[in-house]
């Protein structure tokens, strides 16, 4: 693995890339009514600091380095983020968007049991997932300045947030009340008609900053969005970018099974997901108790074992 490049600060206007890309994840239900009424109240109580409030100061430093890593991930950290994502092409807002997979309260909410690892995990890792799996790329060294500066950005849009909270529908998008059976036929013509070949390309292949929806530079197999319901919870409410909420339900479903069905990257090791049963119907590809559902063909990754995030190491015998 090459050392952490130097962090490329583009001079351009800050910017959040439009698309569809693969970040989210489906949110966990609270789980009792005290958990439920903290979430009312704070929801109520608190609004996410912004750049402005970003102080003037060697954390306020980090921060803004972070948050500069977000807004141009490819152009900054190009052995890590090796497609033509960035992380605010999810997290859209500079992960402020409730609609866009927020990352607002992310700090207060790990380390948390992540199913899809079979594990409990600390944010940190989480990070490194949505690089290797979203991002088609590599894992950052946890210890590195560039991991540190995207964890102070996650920190200080999760000021004053209690530990445990989750706030404004935030950890992942927008759960589909009902899971429709896209048809990617019925897709194919929507996404000519809907205009999202006006932006992402015939070929799907965007136009930096505009991400690709499919190909070598986009998202892999082992994102979230790579399931149809995923997607289609961030088209429907996020797309397209000129009037976002303006597609029904099934349109969303069959735009999304239309895009997940066209070649991806592969994302090694994935055939461990889910060690413990229970993933998704609609996952693409083969885990434990799961057969794929609509797998797209896959594209080979350049570097398999920098895509894959081990589980917290073990450094000494636990005896119950």
């Amino acid at each position: 693995m090459p050392p952490v490049s130097r962090l490329v600060l583009p001079i351009l206007a800050a910017l959040s890339a439009m698309g569809a890309t693969a970040c989210g994840g489906s949110a966990a239900p609270e789980s009792d009514g005290a958990a439920t009424a903290a979430v009312t109240f704070h929801e109520a109580a608190w609004t996410p600091p912004r750049e402005a409030d970003i102080p003037a100061d060697s954390l306020g430093a980090s921060i803004r380095r972070g948050l500069h890593l977000l807004r141009f991930t490819p152009e900054s950290l190009p052995a890590y983020a090796a497609s033509n994502l960035r992380c605010t092409s999810c997290h859209q807002d500079d992960g402020l968007r409730p609609t866009a997979a927020p990352l607002t309260g992310s700090h207060a909410r790990f380390p948390k049991y992540m199913g899809r690892s079979g594990a409990v995990i600390a944010l940190a890792d989480r990070v490194n997932y949505c690089f290797t799996r979203s991002l088609a790329g590599n894992a950052i060294p946890v210890g590195s300045r560039e991991m540190t500066d995207i964890l102070a950005y996650l920190a200080f849009i999760s000021k004053d947030v209690p530990v445990g909270t989750k706030i404004a529908g935030a950890e992942g998008l927008i759960a589909m009340p009902e899971q429709l059976d896209g048809d990617a036929v019925r897709g194919k013509e929507l996404y000519v008609a809907k205009t999202c070949v006006t932006c992402h390309g015939p070929d799907g292949a965007g136009n930096m900053p505009i991400p690709p929806l499919w190909g070598a530079k986009s998202y892999s197999i082992g994102a979230s969005m790579a399931r149809i319901e995923r997607a289609a919870s961030f088209i429907m409410h996020n797309m397209p970018q000129t009037a976002p909420g303006t597609l029904t339900a099934q349109e969303a479903f069959d735009l999304a099974a239309y895009i997940d069905a066209q070649p991806r990257p592969d994302s090694p090791g994935k055939e461990s997901d889910f060690p413990m049963g229970g993933a998704p119907e609609d996952t693409p590809y083969d885990t434990q108790g799961h057969k794929a559902f609509r797998p797209p063909p896959l594209l080979p990754r350049g570097n398999p074992k920098g895509a894959i995030v081990p589980n917290p190491r073990v450094t000494r015998d636990v005896k119950p």
